[in-house]
């Protein structure tokens, strides 16, 4: 029997290795800074052999446990943290990825000023996903939700003495206030509409159809703009591709397994909701397929390795945003019955867990070939370093090949699972699809030519951050080696795992979900035409930068305008900071609000003071302090009172 303070546990663990950092370590233990490391991967080992315990206990489902928190009158606000198949597979996935990115870190980080600061931040971040995860009411998840976003500000910001790190944890922090202020309006709608927080309830009283009409949509798309904040979903991705200047650690466990991904998991749980309005699902299957197709586009230009992926995360998740939505469209328009929901959750968190393994690992290998040139990014600057660094440059490309969906690595059975579904549900956006599976096997075998074929290109003059400055690269550590090795395996193995069903059979529901999602693959054609086009994009990447073949500098001269389009990112960056913020904001809404408050506001205050000043000053010149004038005064208010009662006798 799985005790519930089990659940307090997973969450409590890395909130201890905070207080304990913070208070304790740093303060006494200063000189000591791998202390903090083996802290946070100590909890973090606990905390996954307990999310074990409660994947292995799936016939228990659902766990909870609820105290009230709160009570005015018939208003009460419970506290609650509750398990079941959707919560015990991102336990995992938190969990398990975070221990490794420590790990991995423990080399990162080594000889950097603030490393307990690191995984004090670090331990805030884990603790507050596994919050979110956790949580049984959107009140509660909204708390972590916030929890999240301030973990994310501190760690992409972490080297704060950089202005470019500065403004990027700024500029992440600000445009997911944007969706959250959407979410927060979407469960006050619910609220007022159900009189609950609880999401099992809110769930149920969709699908009966005791929320419905236009309150239902527009708390479902509440609830969505949350997702598209912090899934750097379009148009609010702008924030991703700035948040790599944080640790590579951090890109690696905020920004492609863990934090992004809360957005997806978010609407996986409140999926009934959602397929209850067919415009709500219809705008999720929508906003992922553009999103996926969209971000792909600007991943095939840029020459930072960092942002090539992050780029290919926006992508991803916007392929898991389809995935929940295309079997969502078919649920809402009656071709599938709710008991489908299932197999929607399945398909979409199926690839949300072969991408939090393989996007991880080509993160922490993107930190591992810098490590090595000179602490830079630039794939221009880098090269050859295949010879250099056989461990890195062997999981690097399993990772590559895993997220461009080839056979038979755990990419490819997670990606035709949406594939085969957008083509049942949503034809248009299948071919959306199809095009982002040519761009993104082009994109990352660009980076595997780039950075691990040819000759080794000098990497970065001035040493950066974990770099080497002068001189020959080398393997990364075995602490960073050992994480990236692990992940490869799973990058291999977790579709098989899923396909197979073996090691998944306890999920039940899920695992009829991933056995429906398969069940035709070798009857039907899309997998084999899905995996012939992504070796045509792994074959003109080869062709334009290992062979040359074909000149990438005449393609880019060629194609200048479409070239300078996407490198520039379509100009997103402009629209928002120069005609958003300074023209609509700032020279418009903002310049309203001023004028209001200048001649408005602070104009009936300042009046009010000179009306006040000006009879005080009128008042004061009639106290002369003659008898004879006042007498008269008293005369005269004696005749003006008799003369009016005369008057109007």
């Amino acid at each position: 029997m799985l005790p519930t303070t089990v659940l307090w546990a997973i969450f409590l663990l890395p909130l201890f290795s905070l207080v304990f950092i913070g208070l304790i370590l740093r303060p006494f233990f200063n000189n000591y800074p791998k202390l903090s490391g083996y802290t946070i991967i100590s909890c973090l080992t606990a905390a996954l052999g307990l999310s074990i315990w409660v994947l292995t206990s799936s016939d228990q489902f659902p766990i909870g446990s609820t105290i009230e928190w709160a009570a005015v009158g018939d208003f009460k606000i419970n506290l609650g943290f509750v398990a079941d198949r959707l919560t015990a597979i991102m336990l995992i996935v938190v969990t398990g990825v975070s221990l490794l990115v420590q790990i991995y870190s423990q080399g990162y980080m080594r000889g950097d000023p603030g490393y307990h600061r690191y995984f004090a931040f670090m331990s805030l971040f884990t603790a507050s996903m596994l919050g979110l995860v956790l949580a049984s009411n959107l009140l509660l998840v909204y708390v972590f939700w916030e929890g999240v976003g301030l973990g994310s500000y501190l760690l992409i910001g972490f080297w704060f003495h950089k202005p470019s790190a500065a403004a990027a944890a700024k500029k992440a922090f600000i445009v997911t206030r944007f969706g959250d202020f959407g979410f927060l309006i979407g469960i006050l709608i619910l609220y007022f509409t159900a009189g609950t927080f609880n999401i099992a309830e809110l769930n149920e009283l969709a699908m009966l159809g005791v929320i419905g009409g236009t309150a239902l949509t527009l708390a479902a798309l509440g609830i969505f703009s949350g997702a598209v904040g912090k899934s750097a979903q379009f148009p609010l991705h702008t924030w991703l591709p700035d948040a790599m200047e944080g640790p590579t650690p951090v890109s690696s466990l905020i920004h492609a397994a863990t934090m992004v991904a809360a957005g997806v998991y978010l609407v996986a749980r409140t999926l009934p909701i959602f397929v209850s309005s067919e415009t709500a699902i219809m705008f999720v299957a929508v906003i992922g397929g553009v999103t996926a197709i969209f971000a792909a586009s600007m991943g095939l230009v840029m020459n930072d390795i960092k942002r090539v992926l992050a780029y290919s995360t926006i992508s991803q998740l916007g392929y898991m945003m389809l995935g929940l939505g295309a079997v969502g469209v078919g649920i809402a328009q009656g071709e599938l019955g709710e008991e489908f929901i299932w197999l929607a959750i399945a398909v979409g968190m199926f690839h949300l867990f072969t991408n939090a393994f393989f996007k991880c690992l080509l993160f922490l290998g993107a930190g591992s070939v810098s490590h090595a040139s000179g602490g830079t990014f630039d794939m221009r600057l880098m090269g050859g370093l295949r010879k250099y660094m056989p461990w890195t440059f062997v999981t690097f490309l399993i990772g590559a090949l895993s997220l461009s969906g080839i056979w038979p690595l755990a990419g490819f059975w997670s990606k035709d699972g949406i594939i085969l579904r957008a083509w049942e549900y949503t034809p248009v956006l299948f071919w959306l699809a199809i095009i982002t599976v040519f761009m993104t096997a082009f994109y990352m075998f660009r980076v595997v030519f780039m950075t691990f074929g040819g000759k080794y290109r000098g990497g970065e003059q001035s040493p950066g951050h974990g770099g080497h400055g002068h001189g020959e690269p080398h393997e990364s550590p075995l602490v960073m080696v050992f994480p990236m090795v692990i992940l490869a395996l799973f990058a291999i193995g977790a579709g098989w795992a899923f396909w197979a069903g073996g090691a998944f059979e306890y999920l039940g529901g899920y695992a009829h979900g991933f056995f429906d999602v398969f069940t035709n693959v070798g009857e039907e054609p899309l997998p084999l035409i899905s995996l012939t086009i992504a070796l045509a994009g792994i074959m003109l990447a080869y062709a334009m930068y290992s062979a040359r073949w074909i000149s990438p500098e005449k393609v880019s001269q060629t194609f200048a305008p479409l070239y300078t389009l996407l490198s520039r990112k379509y100009y997103m960056d402009e629209l928002y900071e120069r005609i958003f913020v300074v023209r609509v904001l700032h020279r418009g809404l903002f310049y309203v609000i001023q004028t209001v408050d200048t001649y408005v506001v602070d104009g009936i205050v300042n009046g009010l003071a000179n009306v006040t000043v000006l009879a005080g000053s009128g008042f004061r010149r009639l106290q002369t302090g003659q008898l004879q004038s006042y007498g008269l005064a008293i005369v005269l208010g004696i005749l003006t009172i008799m003369l009016v009662w005369f008057v109007y006798k």
